[in-house]
């Protein structure tokens, strides 16, 4: 019995475990019930929402917006963001942050950084010696990093999604650029992590782009390969992209659609931006030759017009793209002097003309990537807002040497609905139709390691060696696996980009630091001295490339092996546990296993990179994880580290301690480890007498980040609680406007109705003074003390007010809402009579009411007209001004108990069958008594006259449904279509009885 206990148990643990599970994802879908987009450009961002009954939907911000500027204006007591912040920029253009974006993940010696202050010198810029990096420096008290002003940004986003979700959200999918390097889509992570957003992917916008065109074009797609160019041009960079899209079969859902990233060019610098910098600078060059003679200032050192040139230039560029020349013009441009100029179409593209000259540029580098030729292009795509001017796609359509350009997707918002869709897909709570995605990674990844290696004269030297992680437009998510065969002792290894020579020199000091971390290992050689009797099977380090196109180095295992005897041992209970909880998940004990927890791996051995050769046996293996359904790798958690802090996405993994026997194993044969196997006949036993064990010791890791370090813990902390205090005050003080506006809404407008016949006709005059006077009072302590009122007292003021005029309110309203009330009490009383008149008149042996009931309706009539006419006569002989007896609630009250008694008639009615006749011996029907029972006929009884049914009340018979209470307790089961079917389809339940109705019958 003991022993069958013991074999129950695990299998108890494991149910458990289960329910916990599934308990978890419950309330995880509850919380996730709607997800979000944001596509983050350069000018402006689109947020789209999905939820359910509203599938992919782009949301309205307060000025009902379908898109809005990237623009933040930050001052010492109030924050405003989008189109507030973008009228801002003229008053207050040092407050007012724009393009911030491209500061992300870049030092102080990066070009973008001096470009930056260039286009923007209003804006003054703090130094970072901790990270070599930029800050805002607004004021002395006001300093902002580059992630916080985008987490402000990104939680702006989230309030608006849940102002049109009407819910939390949580979870989003954010787009950034293609060419974003690690240090850049990291800081993108951490600005999330700020506005406590969960990030279900960073997804390149021009892999979203390319998904919703795939996603609406599904029908289209078949086995047949289909290659098409989307060239987006935006406000900030220029990016080209090469997809290939066609049906592959899939494990789980078949044949599915996919779209496979093929090539990827771009210039970062050019776009719209460059176009109306060019044209500020033409239209600032025109005012000054206007005020040439008059000794004014450089129009070029005042902040605020060189903003409204900006503007102006903005607009500008829109209308020559559909017209020959317009005329710019800024009242009071500076020092009150007005600014117009004529500008034509040939003048701006004079301007620019070295920028179009780079369109083609992105062109050939997507082909170059994607080694195809233009032939293979089936069809050019434009995207983004700057395609829209004339000249590109002159330049472009010659390029590409197409009879046309593709129009047929929308520039501005196809990134947002391919984020969004991706976000559905990711989420728990929405099953979306399959769509296969394979991003391609833009910057090559590769691993690099000395080791000492003797020669054959004995001479020991150090050997460079270099392994491609993740080559150049290799697909990714991606795991890899490399494994160090020649090591016992703690070392160092590298991992840095690959080459770069796609890139042109500019492109180089702009990309920044070409290496990423350097990874030292402790305690390799310790795991040797611990399994000294095992044959070493290399130190594996496991790296992970995410959705989102973070790099994160998992864990470093030191891996050992051994044969040991197979003995038929009975398993553990930990061991059961453990096959029990992995069968109830669709696990099984397959040669395929998992090798200590983690994912099976295939060899894919590389070949060594150019210029190193190593011998035989010296070669560190490659090896790619086989594919499995990862986790979810968009914001890894950040593991452990023993030294200095690491990147989110290249953090350890924390170390376990302890030796780990791997179970479940394929020995070389492909014959599954007896752990975990299913127990062997004795024969298979005997041909099998020993078994490779594996024993696995973590290895500890410590990172060095040599790209951009992030933001260390408790500073990151410091940030999201900065943050988040001015969020709550900009709540607060959004409070505090609403309140301080209904005050003063419901000072105007009650002085203006004190002035109305009918307010008048219920107040006396000495009523009216007196509230008036206390609005006037309330007016003059708004506009003398108001401004330093808290809420609470405005609050207060507003709560008295209400309180002084209640009574004159509720008297008006109560005469507007009499007459209709009173002919709906007219019409019910009309026809309850007519009914209760029809009711009577009911011959006797078909009489489906008893005299109870009819009894009950014609007293309930009685005493509804009794009722309205004494209380309509007592009003009348009230004054105006007191307070009215007669009340809409009462009137409503009494409606209602009569037409529930009504109601109830009607629907026994309609459950009523026909009674059956008896015939007598001859065949022919006997005539029935006036009820069929007897207790019906205790029913008929009239009391003698003189004495009421009050004095003596009649039983209800028991087999009759209870009064008027009964049927309303149970309003789903009185008449109605459903109570009609019901009684078709169950002619043999009687009349009066109830069945309770089913929830998929109502």
């Amino acid at each position: 019995m003991a022993a069958t206990v013991r074999r129950q148990k695990p299998r108890r643990l494991a149910c458990w475990a289960l329910m916990t599970v599934l308990l978890a994802d419950l309330l995880a879908l509850s919380d996730t019930l709607a997800v979000m987009s944001v596509d983050l450009g350069s000018e402006s961002m689109k947020v789209a929402i999905v939820k359910p009954g509203v599938p992919m939907e782009i949301v309205l911000n307060k000025e009902s917006r379908r898109k809005t500027p990237v623009t933040v204006t930050l001052k010492e007591n109030e924050r405003f963001f989008g189109d507030s912040a973008a009228s801002m920029a003229i008053k207050n253009p040092k407050a007012t942050l724009r393009y911030f974006q491209h500061l992300l993940g870049k030092q102080e010696n990066n070009p973008h950084v001096a470009l930056y202050k260039a286009r923007f010198p209003e804006h003054e810029l703090g130094f970072d010696p901790q990270r070599q990096t930029v800050y805002f420096q607004i004021s002395p008290q006001l300093q902002f990093s580059p992630e916080e002003v985008l987490s402000m940004l990104l939680n702006y986003s989230r309030s608006l999604a849940e102002d049109f979700a009407e819910q939390p959200i949580k979870d989003a999918v954010i787009t950034v650029p293609a060419f974003f390097n690690q240090a850049e889509r990291r800081a993108v992570l951490q600005a999330a992590r700020m506005a406590g957003l969960k990030v279900l992917q960073l997804i390149n916008d021009n892999t979203a782009t390319a998904l919703s065109y795939g996603v609406f074009r599904r029908k289209d797609i078949n086995s047949t390969a289909q290659n098409i160019m989307f060239y987006d041009m935006g406000s900030g960079s220029t990016v080209c992209t090469i997809v290939t899209y066609q049906t592959v079969k899939t494990k789980d859902a078949g044949i599915q659609p996919q779209l496979q990233i093929r090539g990827v060019g771009f210039d970062r610098t050019l776009g719209g931006l460059e176009m109306e910098l060019r044209l500020r600078e033409h239209l600032a060059r025109l005012f000054n030759e206007q005020r040439k003679g008059q000794r004014a200032k450089d129009v070029r050192e005042n902040p605020r017009a060189m903003a409204k040139l900006l503007r102006e230039a903005n607009r500008l560029k829109t209308v020559l793209s559909a017209n020959a020349d317009h005329m710019a013009q800024i009242e009071g441009l500076m020092d009150d002097v007005d600014f117009k100029a004529k500008v034509t179409r040939a003048e701006f593209e004079e301007l620019c003309a070295d920028l179009f000259e780079r369109v083609p540029g992105p062109v050939q580098q997507a082909l170059q990537s994607a080694e195809m030729k233009l032939d293979e292009i089936e069809q050019v795509i434009l995207v983004g807002g700057a395609t829209r001017v004339p000249k590109v796609q002159e330049v472009l359509l010659k390029a590409v040497g197409k009879e046309e350009l593709g129009k047929n997707i929308n520039a501005d918002e196809a990134a947002a609905m391919g984020a969004v869709y991706q976000a559905a897909a990711l989420s728990k709570a929405f099953k979306v139709k399959p769509f296969v995605v394979r991003d391609a990674v833009i910057y090559p990844i590769l691993v690099e390691f000395t080791r000492e290696v003797e020669e054959e004269t004995g001479v020991r030297s150090l050997k460079h060696n270099k392994r491609v992680l993740f080559s150049r437009m290799g697909p990714y998510p991606q795991r890899k696996v490399i494994t160090f065969n020649r090591y016992s002792h703690d070392f160092n290894f590298h991992i840095n980009y690959g080459d770069l020579g796609f890139l042109g020199p500019e492109d180089l000091r702009v990309f920044g630091s070409q290496n990423l971390t350097t990874v030292k290992l402790k305690g390799v050689g310790e795991s040797f001295k611990k399994y000294p009797d095992y044959e070493s099977k290399g130190i594996k380090a496991h790296f992970n490339l995410d959705e989102s196109g973070v790099l994160s180095l998992d864990r470093v295992e030191s891996v050992f092996e051994t044969l040991v005897e197979d003995s038929p041992e009975e398993e553990s209970t930990l061991t059961k546990l453990g096959n029990t909880i992995s069968s109830l998940f669709g696990g099984g004990s397959t040669p395929d296993t998992k090798e200590n927890g983690t994912d099976t791996v295939q060899e894919e051995e590389e070949g060594p990179a150019e210029g190193s050769k190593d011998e035989p046996g010296e070669q560190a293996e490659l090896k790619e994880e086989a594919e499995a359904p990862a986790e979810d790798t968009s914001s890894p958690p950040p593991p452990e580290a023993k030294g200095a802090a690491a990147p989110e996405g290249e953090k350890a993994a924390e170390k376990d301690g302890g030796d780990k026997p791997e179970a479940q194993k394929p020995s070389e044969k492909g014959e599954a480890g007896s752990e975990g196997a299913p127990p062997a006949p004795e024969e298979e036993k005997k041909q099998k007498p020993a078994r490779k064990q594996r024993m696995v010791e973590e290895i500890g890791v410590e990172l060095v980040v040599l790209d951009l370090p992030d933001l260390p813990e408790d500073q990151l902390a410091r940030s999201a609680q900065k943050l988040q205090d001015l969020t709550l005050r900009d709540l607060q003080k959004q409070e505090r406007e609403k309140a301080a506006n209904s005050l003063e809404a419901f000072i105007f407008e009650t002085q203006d109705k004190l002035y109305q016949p009918e307010y008048q006709e219920v107040s006396t005059e000495e009523q009216r003074e007196d509230i008036s006077g206390k609005l006037s009072a309330t007016s003059t302590w708004l506009e003398d003390e108001g401004f330093g009122a808290t809420t609470a007292m405005l609050k207060e003021k507003l709560a008295e007010l209400r309180k002084l005029c209640h009574g004159l309110f509720f008297r008006v309203e109560e005469r507007k809402k009499w007459p209709e009330r009173l002919s709906a009490l007219d019409n019910l009383l009309n026809h309850s009579s007519m009914f209760l008149k029809g009711a009577r008149l009911i011959p006797e042996m078909d009489q489906i009411f008893t005299e109870v009931e009819m009894t009950t309706l014609e007293k309930i009539i009685n005493e509804t007209w009794a009722w309205k006419n004494t209380t309509v006569a007592e009003q009348a002989k009230l004054p105006t001004t007191e307070k009215p007896v007669l009340l809409s609630k009462d009137i409503e009250a009494k409606m209602a108990a009569l037409d529930r008694e009504v109601q109830y008639l009607l629907n026994k009615a309609k459950f009523a069958k026909p009674r059956p006749r008896p015939r007598d011996k001859n065949g022919t029907r006997a005539e029935a008594p006036l009820n069929a029972s007897t207790s019906d006929q205790s029913e008929k009884v009239i009391p003698p006259p003189g004495q009421t049914e009050d004095t003596k009340p009649i039983p209800e018979p028991e087999k009759e449904t209870a009064g008027p209470e009964a049927a309303d307790s149970e309003p789903l089961e009185l008449g109605g279509p459903a109570a009609e079917s019901e009684q078709k389809e169950h002619p043999e339940q009687p009349t009066g009885q109830k069945r309770t109705l089913k929830n998929d019958e109502l």
